[in-house]
């Protein structure tokens, strides 16, 4: 799971008057304080603006999966205008994420049950044939619950985005198929159907 934005690409665009090292490095810092874990922020652009006694402060978003968030403010000082488009931008990537997740709500009739996982000891592969008839005990590992949705690929990506799971097993929507997600440790997502 990402626990921070990879230092996106800021541009920032001062309209009637010129781009001081102070504003810059304030608007920079102030984007890289939105840490969520969605959506990624790919870039971001500050549009400043000036007029007489109002400062006007626009800044958008582009993240991950075609998601553009964007919020302005006006003020009398710019400072307080871009720390408020902040708060409005962090309210909004909030927003997104919490909609997001209870759309992809689980359903219980969409649960698996919970099954006992077996392991056997290694020594059980050194047994010859006429000791088959005595069971070996097996070992029980992990329980675990696991929800099998009917979801489409870009959605089974994004749910896999917001756990922290390392895979996800769902029914493909389209094609009717199981199918078990994972991350790779590139950070690309691979697809398994058994």
């Amino acid at each position: 799971m990402q626990t921070s934005n990879a230092n996106p690409e800021v541009t920032i665009i001062v309209r009637h008057e010129k781009v001081t090292d102070s504003i810059r490095e304030f608007v920079q810092k102030k984007i890289s304080t939105l840490h969520l874990d969605f959506p990624k922020i790919i870039e971001a652009r500050a549009v400043l603006d000036v007029q007489k006694n109002r400062h006007i402060a626009e800044i958008i978003l582009f993240c991950a999966n075609h998601i553009v968030i964007d919020a302005s403010t006006e003020g009398k000082d710019m400072y307080a205008a871009i720390d408020e488009t902040i708060s409005k931008i962090a309210r909004r990537m909030r927003k997104h994420k919490t909609r997001i997740l209870k759309r992809n709500k689980i359903k219980p009739e969409q649960s698996i049950k919970h099954l006992d996982e077996k392991v056997f000891s290694s020594n059980i592969l050194d047994t010859h044939p006429e000791d088959a008839e005595v069971d070996p005990e097996p070992l029980i590992i992990h329980r675990e619950s696991q929800t099998m949705k009917t979801l489409k690929k870009e959605e089974a990506i994004l749910e896999l985005e917001l756990s922290d799971r390392p895979f996800m097993v769902y029914t493909n929507e389209r094609r009717g198929v199981l199918q078990i997600l994972y991350r790779r440790s590139d950070g690309d997502y691979a697809i398994i159907e058994p």
